[in-house]
């Protein structure tokens, strides 16, 4: 992404963030490719997340699932202004095919989540988490790895309390 003036304002802000907090994020050459509405799709290159195999090393799917669930809250949290701190929970993986490009995610709330839930629960009681689903397509549309992982957030000024 890196500056594309097509990408919207939250999602350039959260690539920069990724890159300047996140030192793996930074040796993962990781972009924001597209956000739109309760998605969020990051992609990162080959060569730098490569395993001895020349596929994508699972450590590097790992991060990059766990980054777009993070990142779907992130720009949730931003939108409404609120203030918090983002763990994952737990998260389950499975990895189902090699990948031997790109790796790409694409991260959303689970079935029956949603991000507007989530945040209103996390302005009543300062708290909240949220059921995330992350997958990494194969190019045929297929599924090389996903993760399903709950995240929780915690409003800074309601910690403080």
């Amino acid at each position: 992404m890196n500056g594309s003036p097509r990408m919207p304002t939250a999602a350039a802000a959260l690539e920069r963030e990724l890159l300047a907090q996140i030192p793996l994020a930074r040796a993962m050459a990781l972009r924001v490719v597209a956000h739109a509405g309760e998605s969020l799709t990051l992609a990162a290159p080959l060569a730098p997340n490569i395993n001895d195999k020349g596929c994508a090393f699972g450590g590097s799917l790992a991060s990059l699932m766990t980054l777009a669930g993070w990142g779907v809250l992130r720009l949730a949290v931003a939108e409404r202004d609120l203030d918090c701190d983002i763990y994952v929970q737990d998260s389950t993986i499975r990895y189902l095919a090699p990948v031997w490009g790109e790796l790409r995610c694409e991260a959303r709330p689970a079935t029956g989540e949603s991000c507007a839930a989530f945040l209103d629960t996390l302005a009543a009681r300062g708290k909240a988490r949220l059921r995330v689903d992350c997958t990494v397509a194969l190019p045929d549309g297929g599924e090389a790895a996903t993760l399903s992982a709950r995240f929780v957030a915690l409003r800074t000024d309601a910690a403080a309390a």
